[in-house]
């Protein structure tokens, strides 16, 4: 059922902070959730003037100054039988009435719940406030606030109870920028060391403070330029005028600035600004105010990558170490200079600083921030199945960036690839197959023919002459002593199912190709029944069940049975009556086992191994589903037998990937649709359905992180997640196929409503 909210809130084209954030909110929310939820905004003008209306969700408007109006407003949304929900932005300035009593009035009038956000809690507020902040909660179905500090606030100080109070982060955007350098030519600030602030000027902004630290930084580096971004605020220009942006020009000519102190005197769109923040060294948050709560313009510079040298304010000794940015005194230009001084001569603390910001901020993308509020909606009118964002784009650029000539690199810095990790044999298989994957699901192209090219002749390139396969190559195209390390029979597996896979779907591929793949599957067959580890022949099995499809044949039959045999023996010794499973713990890619079995019944016939896949896979998702998500096995911490896992994160991609393919294969072969809806609740694990509430794919690069943590997200976006979110993603788009068949028998297995965008 869609729910409709409507945000009350000031709302571009009104220039204020709140009004920016409301729009990114309600953008964010709409693109994650399209055609689950309707959204409505009632614009608050500014006293005595007119809205200009020139948004379509715009479809109320209220003078907060003018209590009749507010009054008038309480019994129009009390008749609207479509809105659902009441979501308001809290600022003293925006109400009026002593204390914005008018806001009081108007919601001890409405009918309908309604949740509210306190942009600023104050620590010290006289009777009167308190009591204001404690009937608006009262009357609140949830009070949100964007930081703990003012959490803590709501509750110690105000008497909010706990229960009430909700902490979301202020959003951010994710913003990537590839040549910083061309960036600040295009912005004509090239070769210059940029300190910049931003914002619209008000005199509590303390720009002043800025400006004569710059005296001291220009004179030790001439090279620097302070951008002081944003204009005067209306609020200020309808009463003083340009007089305080005067007195800084001034101030800028009395100190002989003008090359090292820059204004840019607009309204900055939201694009124009991050690239303003992402040509920045250094920002500078100068505020003179220690109780503000929050600030968009400051977390928006950390998740630019900005260093960050501010005041003490609580949103700034919340967030700032010393791992990713400097705090100061208020209005005290000297430490201002001395730490600009020293990160401007220190770059490998400016990029550490830098890194850690980022980090800091991701969790608190704006869709991440959208799942938030859609947790909060659900829970007020308790609905016990969350709803997730709709499905995103199966796009390949992350894919195409870990790609170089040679083949698939195997890591990542955050967002960025990192050369010097190598290749490995496992990440160019798996990309084969999801790139065959996604000929099958979405459409063959030139690009895709020319990816699959780079991954199958990487394969071949780790072909030895045994005909079996090396596993890890360093950046130069040289074998790492790795390979003499550690066991190569799981890889060697996954390339086996890797080339299979990709000869099952000779229809799409090159005929050429198709003969390459051939050439070095078939060098394979000679050493398949020499596999002695679980996993690498369960790959194995896998490669021979597609190959079946290409090429039918008794040799392949008679190998899969030995080796699905050799799994049954390791089953029949570690099962009993509560352990289904075949060894003493559940460690990594356990799905592929009962998957394994399951193929090998269905070529060889072998009841046994029906039997075996069943039981192992029920077992296994006995361990892995957890009150409506799932739950990984920890790579950390491996489920034994004897001590099952109690500590959650070291979860990966890896794990979920493996579930669905699970699941897809049980579904072709059994035609048992609980295991579309088993699948549907795996991939919305990606989607925030998990023990974080927090998207696991990257929806700025279309990557995929590395996996959760106990307490965050992993921010690196190497091969292997990235590629197994692919395949997961890719899959279901088979279960797009059948959205409109449901189960009656198992209503239970649908715990997450996902959508297509």
């Amino acid at each position: 059922m869609n729910r409709t909210l409507l945000f009350v809130t000031s709302f571009p084209p009104r220039e204020c902070g709140i009004a920016t954030f409301s729009q990114d909110l309600i953008n964010a929310m709409e693109k994650s959730f399209a055609g689950k939820l309707n959204i409505e905004v009632c614009a608050l003008r500014e006293a005595e003037k007119p809205f200009p209306v020139l948004d379509q969700k715009v479809t109320y408007t209220l003078d907060p100054f003018d209590i009749d109006d507010c009054i008038s407003f309480a019994k129009k949304v009390n008749n609207d039988n479509k809105i659902d929900l009441l979501c308001l932005e809290h600022e003293f300035g925006l109400w009026g009435g002593e204390y914005g009593h008018n806001l009081l009035g108007m919601l001890s009038l409405l009918d309908k719940p309604f949740i509210i956000r306190f942009h600023t809690v104050l620590p010290f507020p006289d009777p009167k406030r308190t009591r204001v902040v404690s009937l608006i909660s009262a009357l609140a179905a949830k009070v949100m606030v964007m930081t703990r500090a003012s959490a803590r606030l709501l509750e110690e100080v105000y008497h909010v109870p706990a229960s009430k109070v909700v902490y979301i982060p202020h959003g951010t955007h994710a913003h990537i920028v590839d040549d910083v350098e061309a960036l600040k030519n295009q912005y004509d600030v090239q070769g210059r060391m940029v300190l910049s602030t931003f914002g619209l000027l008000s005199e509590n902004k303390g720009i002043e403070t800025g400006i004569i630290a710059m005296r001291e930084i220009a004179n030790r580096y001439p090279e620097a330029l302070y951008l002081i971004l944003g204009k005067t605020h209306p609020v200020v220009a309808s009463h003083q005028g340009e007089k305080y942006r005067e007195r800084l020009e001034q101030l800028v000519q009395e100190y002989g600035l003008e090359n090292n102190v820059r204004f840019v005197n607009s309204y900055l769109s939201l694009h124009t600004l991050l690239d303003y923040l992402s040509l920045t060294d250094i920002y500078l948050f100068t505020s003179k105010d220690p109780h503000q709560a929050v600030s968009g313009t400051f977390v928006y510079a950390m998740s630019a990558g900005c260093a960050i040298i501010s005041t003490r304010f609580v949103q700034a000794v919340e967030m700032l170490d010393e791992g990713c940015g400097c705090l100061i005194d208020f209005n005290d230009h000297e430490q201002l200079a001395q730490s600009a001084i020293q990160l401007i001569g220190n770059p490998q603390l400016r990029a550490q600083m830098s890194t850690c910001a980022i980090e800091k901020t991701r969790s608190s993308i704006w869709e991440n921030v959208a799942i938030a509020h859609m947790g909060i909606i659900s829970s007020i009118f308790a609905e016990d199945k969350p709803l997730l964002p709709n499905l995103p784009a199966p796009y390949l650029d992350h894919v195409d960036r870990m790609t170089t000539e040679f083949g698939m690199l195997q890591f990542s810095k955050f967002d960025n690839p990192d050369p010097e990790s190598g290749y490995t044999l496992d990440d160019n298989a798996r990309a084969l197959i999801a790139c065959c994957m996604y000929m099958r699901e979405i459409q063959p192209s030139n690009f895709i023919f020319s990816l699959c090219r780079k991954y199958v002749s990487f394969i071949a390139y780790c072909q030895r002459p045994s005909g079996k396969f090396l596993n890890y190559v360093d950046i130069d195209g040289t074998f790492s002593a790795m390979n003499e390390e550690v066991s190569l029979e799981d890889a060697n597996g996954r390339a086996v199912w890797a080339l299979g896979f990709a000869l099952s779907n000779f229809r799409f591929l090159p005929f050429d190709l198709i003969q390459e793949i051939n050439s070095i599957f078939r060098r394979c067959l000679k050493w398949l029944d020499s596999l002695e580890a679980l996993r690498s022949m369960a790959f194995a099995i896998k490669g021979l069940y597609f190959y079946h499809q290409y090429r039918q044949g008794e040799h392949t039959e008679s190998l899969v049975r030995t080796l699905a045999g050799k799994i049954q023996a390791a089953y029949d010794v570690e099962a009993d009556a509560d352990w289904k499973w075949y060894e003493s713990s559940l460690t990594y890619g356990n799905a592929v086992l009962p998957e394994a079995m399951m193929m090998a019944w269905q070529m060889t016939g072998d009841i046994r191994f029906r039997k075996t896949a069943e039981e192992s896979l029920a077992f296994l998702w006995s361990k892995t589903y957890n009150h409506n998500h799932m739950r990984l096995i920890s790579n950390k911490l491996w489920y034994h037998r004897d001590s099952p896992q109690t500590e959650e994160g070291g979860e990966q991609p890896i794990e979920v990937a493996y579930t669905m393919l699970t699941l897809h294969t049980f579904y072709n072969i059994t035609k048992d649709r609980s295991c579309l809806e088993k699948s549907r609740l795996a991939f919305s694990w990606f989607l925030g359905n998990n023990h974080l509430k927090q998207l696991v794919y990257n929806p700025l690069t279309f990557g995929c992180y590395d996996g959760l943590e106990k307490n965050n997200v992993n921010q690196n976006q190497g091969a292997e997640s990235t590629v197994c979110y692919l395949m997961a993603r890719l899959l279901m788009e088979e279960w797009n196929k059948y959205k409109y068949v449901t189960s009656k028998q198992d209503n239970s297995m649908e715990p997450a409503r996902i959508g297509t965008n």
